[in-house]
């Protein structure tokens, strides 16, 4: 974890039981100038982001979770913070098709396998973040 190393550095909240997919995309938001937390479920990602006070958070879906009650980010909004949310999963069309993103408290979805370039982009859009900006402190 790559946590303060400056202080408008924005943080990346990763939630991913799959080690190998947090990896690709840590290694693509740390060259990108994020810092990154992980998480390999629901509840250590609600911890964590509790913890570290993320600026957004991508998590894959995790449908048995989500069955049995409130979702990460429906558990993370009710606490009061409140974050871009994005769902990173394969599971994506089907979840767009019976359930409205707005409902689910979600900012967007990326189709696994992402493309980590259009992940940068959207977070750095969503962050207020320019496209070249490095977002270190001076």
């Amino acid at each position: 974890m790559n946590i303060g190393l400056g202080q408008r550095r924005k943080t990346i909240l990763l939630v991913d039981a799959d080690p190998h997919a947090r990896a690709v995309l840590r290694i693509a938001l740390e060259a990108a100038d994020f810092s990154v937390g992980e998480a390999a479920s629901d509840r250590e990602g609600e911890r964590t982001a509790l913890r570290i006070k993320p600026d957004a958070i991508l998590a894959e879906l995790m449908t048995a979770a989500a069955e049995r009650g409130l979702t990460l980010f429906e558990r993370l909004k009710a606490g009061g913070l409140a974050i871009p949310c994005y769902v990173v999963s394969t599971a994506s069309e089907a979840l767009m098709g019976s359930v409205g993103l707005h409902e689910l408290g979600l900012s967007g979805v990326f189709l696994k396998p992402v493309d980590a370039a259009i992940v940068i982009q959207t977070l750095k859009a969503r962050l207020g973040m320019r496209a070249g900006d490095s977002s270190r402190a001076p």
